[in-house]
């Protein structure tokens, strides 16, 4: 190994190092919120109406002299709760529609397909807001629309993956050996494909959250006076050339938190993709 694939490795496992921290910290906050918060993040108390920092309210006071620290924190967990259910419906969707469509071919695969691209054709976000328009507002509908976005581009990457495993010859001695088609889906096929969505999905992560904060800031997603990064910045918006860190301290949440899952998915992927080591390994 020469020296600069040396220190490129040093970077790659310091980039991972600190992304996991990142996410972890942001995880944790989200976890041990009711910890953390040092106040109740809905309660109106106007006559501290714009308070200064102190050291009750380390980040001050809104305009409705809710305090601004805790109304972060619970932010952290409606944002990542919000995340990790669209992910699950997005997987679990991805994962049915992609291995019967890969596995089966034919019509099915076919069928399939042209009804997930019904899906693609449209940009996510204004498929998003359409969806809540059907649905209604609120938190709900806010994942379930933007799992519905999403879904169809997993299940298209789960086919050709699919579409790849399933000629392997380890996967046809099997079926040869007699194990039924769901049981060889089980245990030949669906666990490289896991180990890969598992990258994918964290790359996923902040490109879902600028989708909720973003339908939250228009009023489409969570409701005041519920706790979320994208609802505190369009509350604190008539308030920006008074008071900035009302608007700034939440977009400040937004970035660390997609900048965190970024970087964790970049390093996973770097360090887990066999094409892109065999890649390294020919240079």
């Amino acid at each position: 190994m020469t020296r600069n694939d040396l220190a490129g490795t040093i970077r790659k496992r310091c980039v991972l190092v600190l992304a996991t921290v990142m996410a972890a910290a942001v995880c944790a906050t989200a976890l041990f919120a009711p910890i953390l918060a040092p106040d109740d993040p809905t309660a109106v108390v106007l006559e501290r109406k714009f308070a200064p920092p102190s050291l009750e309210h380390p980040l001050g006071c809104d305009h409705l002299g809710r305090d601004v620290l805790s109304r972060l924190v619970y932010g952290t967990r409606t944002s990542i709760s919000s995340v990790a259910a669209i992910l699950a419906i997005v997987l679990v969707l991805g994962f049915v529609v992609g291995t019967i469509s890969g596995y089966a071919g034919g019509i099915v695969d076919s069928t399939l397909m042209r009804f997930c691209d019904v899906f693609l054709t449209f940009p996510t976000f204004i498929l998003a807001m359409f969806l809540i328009g059907v649905l209604g507002t609120g938190m709900v509908n806010v994942i379930l629309a933007v799992a519905l976005t999403h879904w169809a581009w997993y299940a298209r990457i789960i086919r050709s993956m699919v579409l790849t495993l399933k000629n392997r010859d380890y996967v046809l001695a099997a079926r040869v050996a007699g194990t039924g088609r769901v049981m060889t889906v089980v245990r030949h096929v669906l666990p490289p494909v896991f180990a890969q969505l598992i990258i994918l999905s964290t790359l996923d992560i902040g490109h879902m959250m600028l989708h909720v904060s973003g339908l939250s800031f228009l009023g489409l997603g969570v409701t005041p006076p519920m706790p979320e990064w994208g609802v505190m910045i369009s509350d604190a918006r008539q308030f920006f050339w008074t008071n900035p860190m009302l608007v700034m301290l939440p977009g400040v949440m937004i970035f660390i938190t997609v900048m965190a899952f970024n970087l964790l998915g970049d390093a996973l992927r770097d360090s887990f993709d066999p094409a892109l080591a065999a890649q390294e390994e020919t240079r």
